[in-house]
């Protein structure tokens, strides 16, 4: 009994990984389209985020039939419990992924208004952060957990770049304003990724620990 119980926690991995690279691609699907005001990237960008929740639905059933089925005992139980709050951020992070691809199709056409530097940065950090939360809770990794919560700083110091950058373009020239909002929008919106993965990491420190952070 206990040897199904371990392979289905094995599957449960490798779903966990596989969801991971899916939001994993949504974000670099997401800036490029963005970046190189590529429509058919930002429409396939939108159209994965189904993809992302139906694994969503599929980790949930396996999480469900182990939780009703196997009667897991504690750790077991964090475990599971952690994977069912973790895909509620990964599959959010799906959902805003598609909104800055549907900004970025908006934007097609149109001239920047400045060069994008700040935002590329915001995509690469918060595309880490969520890698190495799945990476953490897979391999029960606390130290990498903890530096996910820490990298959330660089994220939010990156976004501050930002919003004072455009911030100075509108006071410059208010015909910068409509651009300017619609790039803050989308640091916002990988801000919240970064929260997003933050949360995950949060979770596999429970998982490991049996608390929460505010309590470790």
């Amino acid at each position: 009994m206990r040897n199904k119980f371990d392979r289905q926690l094995d599957t449960l991995h490798t779903m966990m990984i596989e969801m991971g690279a899916m939001i994993e691609k949504s974000i670099s699907l997401a800036i490029h389209a963005l970046v190189e005001q590529d429509e058919a990237t930002a429409k396939q960008a939108i159209a994965y985020d189904t993809e992302i929740d139906q694994m969503e639905k599929e980790i949930e059933s396996l999480c469900l039939r182990l939780l009703l089925q196997q009667q897991p005992v504690a750790k077991d139980l964090r475990i599971i419990s952690a994977a069912l709050k973790m895909i509620t951020d990964m599959e959010r992070i799906g959902d805003q992924a598609a909104d800055i691809s549907e900004i970025a199709l908006y934007l097609i056409g149109e001239k920047y208004i400045k060069e994008l530097k700040h935002i590329p940065a915001m995509a690469q950090a918060t595309a880490k952060m969520v890698t190495e939360s799945i990476d953490a809770y897979v391999r029960m990794d606390l130290e990498l957990a903890q530096k996910v919560i820490a990298d959330d700083d660089l994220v939010d110091d990156l976004f501050d770049n930002v919003r004072n950058d455009l911030v100075t373009l509108v006071t410059q020239d208010a015909a910068n304003a409509p651009q300017s909002i619609d790039f803050v929008m989308i640091a916002k919106y990988f801000e919240r990724i970064g929260d997003h993965a933050t949360n995950i990491a949060e979770w596999v420190v429970f998982c490991i620990t049996g608390k929460h952070v505010e309590d470790v």
